[in-house]
């Protein structure tokens, strides 16, 4: 018997228009084999029955603590449970995990779990980005919550942006993965094939510009962000491929990967790969200068000043924006002040999509981050998370706004 099958969770559900979609959800984890008991908060038996839910899955629903006649149905419940998935997940329920409230039978659920617990967030983009959700989804990382999205989309609401739930073929796959592959870490599991036969080429790490035979001019970036999203890229199914400055990261298997060392070496093999780029993904932290004169041999010292005449290297970002025919572009800003401002300025001068930006001081070399996505439609924050999950919700964002600029 497929080891899935004897798999049982608990499926979540809280008030919001997306509830709908844990209908679907449902169906295709049972269809899976996979024994789905649901429990419900008062809020959510507004948008959908329990009458729905019992039919699809074949068990009674949960809504209330006292429907257990010794009233310990969270702690039964729990306790069979293989994980526990809150979708929708909304800003009020994301509030009560985040801060250990227990005033209905699905939070003290949660609260009393030796499970996993995966969440799925659904809400208006403001909703989303305001700073106590925020703050609220940082906590729930922390605490080793896997948050599964969210997407980015038209919401019910009218508008459109980071916000919107995950729909239900995709959290079936996550969920799946996640019992098939638990980890300590509950690390977010594989994401869909969203870019399935895309070509990708990515830029990242730092570039070195020489001065003399053994000094030059570089900086502090570790190429973890690009690698990640290199990453994230193959397992949507992208065709990857990943031109590297000087990192000390092992290559992902996978994506074809070219090493560079300087800006010029990075410009040169970008301007041979790019006519058979759909997206492009700048992340490398290229070094805006290099000396006009690099000296072969040693620079010996001897006291006295030394200048050297530095001169602009290309950019590279500008130049496939500006291509007749240029792939989908995606821009890194890393700023140590003034973010939004600067951010802004430089998509707009770029002329691309997305760009996606963050502080410097607080992303470079470390293992996690947090950044602000700039489109169209406005702002978009991806809460602070590790930078695989952080890769996984740009590219989702990015294959969104690609497959739109394609469809048109």
């Amino acid at each position: 018997m497929d080891p899935v099958q004897t798999k049982r969770i608990v499926l979540g559900i809280t008030g919001g228009i997306a509830a709908y979609k844990a209908a679907e959800l449902a169906r295709l984890l049972v269809k899976q084999g996979i024994t789905v008991q649901v429990a419900m908060t008062e809020a959510a038996t507004h948008f959908i029955t329990p009458a729905t839910m019992q039919a699809l899955t074949g068990n009674p629903v949960l809504i209330d603590q006292w429907q257990d006649d010794k009233g310990m149905a969270h702690i039964h419940t729990s306790r069979v449970a293989d994980a526990i998935v809150i979708a929708p997940a909304s800003a009020d329920f994301i509030a009560k995990l985040a801060t250990g409230l227990a005033d209905d039978l699905l939070s003290t659920l949660c609260l009393a779990r030796d499970c996993p617990l995966l969440v799925a967030p659904a809400m208006n983009k403001q909703m989303w980005a305001n700073a106590a959700t925020q703050r609220n989804v940082q906590r729930l990382i922390a605490d080793g919550v896997t948050l599964l999205g969210p997407a980015s989309g038209a919401q019910a609401c009218g508008e459109e942006g980071m916000g919107r739930m995950v729909e239900a073929e995709e959290l079936a796959r996550d969920i799946l993965n996640a019992l098939q592959n638990p980890a300590p870490s509950l690390a977010l599991p594989q994401r869909e094939r969203g870019l399935s036969g895309v070509k990708v080429l990515i830029t990242a790490g730092p570039t070195y510009e020489a001065i003399d035979a053994v000094r030059g001019i570089t900086n502090r970036s570790s190429g973890k962000m690009g690698y990640a999203i290199a990453q994230a890229a193959l397992e949507m199914g992208a065709e990857v491929t990943l031109v590297s400055g000087p990192t000390a990261l092992n290559k992902p298997n996978g994506a074809q990967v070219v090493d560079v060392t300087s800006a010029a070496e990075m410009f040169e093999t970008v301007k041979q790969e790019v006519s058979q780029t759909d997206l492009f993904i700048a992340v490398a932290a290229v070094a805006d200068y290099r000396p006009a004169q690099a000296s072969e041999q040693k620079i010996k010292k001897d006291g006295s000043p030394l200048t050297l005449e530095l001169v602009p290297n290309p950019d590279i970002l500008a130049y496939v924006a500006n291509l007749p025919k240029p792939p989908f572009c995606v821009g890194f800003a890393a700023e140590s002040e003034k973010l939004r401002e600067h951010a802004t300025e430089k998509r707009k001068k770029k002329n691309i999509p997305l760009l996606a930006a963050n502080l410097a001081q607080d992303a470079i070399g470390s293992d996690d981050n947090e950044l602000v996505l700039f489109d169209d439609a406005g702002e978009h924050l991806l809460p602070r998370a590790d930078k695989l999950t952080l890769a996984r919700a740009l590219l989702r964002h990015a294959a969104t706004l690609y497959k739109k600029g394609n469809a048109k």
